[in-house]
C-alpha cells in the first residue's frame, strides 16, 4: 500500500526568468491541491552578486527588480487563494566556496522544512549565465524531498 504524500510547504526557486514564472504556476497548483503554502526564494546570480560586492551595481536597484518579480509571484498565488512567502538569497559567494545556486535551494528547503520542490529547468545552451539552469541538475540529484522539474 502506498502512503499518501503530505505536503504543507512547496519551495520554488526563482530568478526572474520566464521558466521561473512557469515554475511558480506549477508550485501554486500543487500547493492548491494539497492545501499547502508556497515559498519562493529569489536566487541572485553570480554576475550580479559579484557586481554588488564590487559596487558596480546598486544593491537597491537589484532589490527593486527582484521585488517586482516577487510581487508578480504573489499575484499568481493570490489568484489561486494560495499563501505565498518569499525570500532572497545570493546564489554565489566569493567567501564561501560551497555556496552555489543548487546548495542555496537545498539549504533553503531544509531551513524551511519544505515538503516538495518545484525547480525551473532551463536549457544551459540558451544562456550559460542563467542562475537556475546551474541549480536544476544539482537539486535533481541531491534533493531529499519529492520534486518536479519544469
Amino acid at each position: 500500500m502506498t502512503e499518501a504524500l503530505d505536503v504543507d510547504l512547496v519551495l520554488v526557486p526563482v530568478d526572474g526568468s520566464d521558466e521561473s514564472v512557469t515554475a511558480v504556476e506549477y508550485a501554486v497548483a500543487i500547493a492548491g491541491s494539497y492545501d499547502a503554502r508556497v515559498h519562493a526564494v529569489y536566487v541572485v546570480g553570480q554576475d550580479v552578486s559579484r557586481a554588488i560586492e564590487e559596487g558596480a551595481i546598486d544593491e537597491d536597484e537589484v532589490a527593486a527588480e527582484a521585488q517586482s518579480f516577487v510581487d508578480d509571484t504573489i499575484s499568481v498565488a493570490a489568484d489561486q487563494d494560495v499563501e505565498l512567502s518569499t525570500s532572497t538569497a545570493y546564489g554565489f559567494s566569493t567567501h564561501r566556496k560551497t555556496q552555489h545556486p543548487g546548495s542555496v535551494v537545498l539549504d533553503t528547503a531544509e531551513e524551511l522544512g519544505a515538503d516538495f520542490i518545484v525547480v525551473p529547468r532551463e536549457s544551459m545552451a540558451d544562456d550559460a549565465g542563467d542562475v537556475l539552469a546551474k541549480a536544476a541538475e544539482y537539486v535533481l540529484l541531491y534533493a531529499s524531498q519529492p520534486l518536479l522539474s519544469v
